[in-house]
């Protein structure tokens, strides 16, 4: 009875911070009106307006770059993992610090740090100038959001790999090797599938936040670079049709759903877990 008691504050912080906002999200993605709640009127038109070609577009931009910088993550950040899992104790903590520091940064300073290295004007193309080379065009481009994708997410792929390695029973490896099995061979058969259930953690903590950013693709966008993040802040901020804007967040909520459930049929032996250090 006081077990249940003590849930009380998180059950009511939940209900007004989770399931009314969501709530009202909702309501407004099923309804037109001027915002009074007595002239509100139930419609799928939100939904249907957003089957106009140009919104698609912008949807499958965000998908196409959000699956991009997911999977150059996992291409990154796998080695990583495994190098710093292989360290001993007092490395490893260094090397997960130095992941984790910059996360403490503010992530609107991280990602206007590439301002000044992308820019005309900015350190890369400097040192360029000064070796008589020609100025790069590094900036207001799909490279340039990709690069600060994978720059911000990447910790979100690193560290539930590395927490996943780190658990894998060592006497496994030995026994494979003392069988005759290569490094290649230990890798495939062991490692590797004994380290999807972090993988699949990593897919999912990285295309999430990469498929909704709105931060990243207006700085090095260039505010002219419409992600399907940047398109729904447009509608609550810029236009002000807030029923179109909780339409296309529901549609987004309906994807991220999507991928988890697929994500996660992948993620049979993801059971337990253990701290990072």
């Amino acid at each position: 009875m006081r077990t249940k008691r003590i849930a009380y504050p998180y059950i009511l912080w939940m209900i007004i911070f989770i399931v009314v906002p969501l709530g009202l999200i909702l309501l407004y993605s099923f309804t037109t009106g001027d915002g009074d709640i007595r002239n509100i009127q139930f419609t799928l038109d939100n939904f249907k307006k957003f089957l106009d070609p140009r919104y698609i577009d912008v949807l499958w931009r965000s998908i196409n770059l959000a699956l991009k910088s997911t999977v150059i993550t996992l291409i990154l950040g796998y080695p990583m993992a495994m190098i710093i899992s292989k360290e001993n104790i007092k490395k490893r903590n260094v090397m997960i610090l130095l992941f984790v520091i910059p996360m403490w940064m503010n992530f609107l300073l991280r990602t206007y740090a590439w301002l000044t290295l992308l820019g005309k004007n900015g350190f890369i193309n400097y040192i360029l100038t000064k070796l008589r080379l020609k100025p790069l065009n590094l900036i207001y481009n799909d490279g340039a959001v990709l690069l600060g994708m994978v720059y911000n997410f990447l910790p979100f792929m690193v560290l539930p790999i590395y927490s996943v390695l780190i658990k894998i029973d060592k006497s496994l490896i030995e026994a494979a090797e003392d069988l005759g099995a290569g490094k290649i061979k230990v890798f495939t058969k062991i490692i590797f599938p004994l380290s999807i259930p972090g993988i699949i953690t990593g897919i999912t903590m990285v295309f999430m936040p990469a498929v909704s950013t709105f931060v990243i693709s207006r700085l090095l966008g260039g505010g002219q670079y419409m992600l399907i993040g940047n398109l729904i802040e447009q509608q609550f901020l810029g236009t002000g049709d807030w029923h179109f804007g909780s339409a296309i967040s529901i549609i987004m909520m309906v994807i991220i759903l999507i991928t988890m459930a697929i994500t996660a049929k992948f993620d049979k032996d993801n059971e337990g877990g253990g701290g990072l250090w």
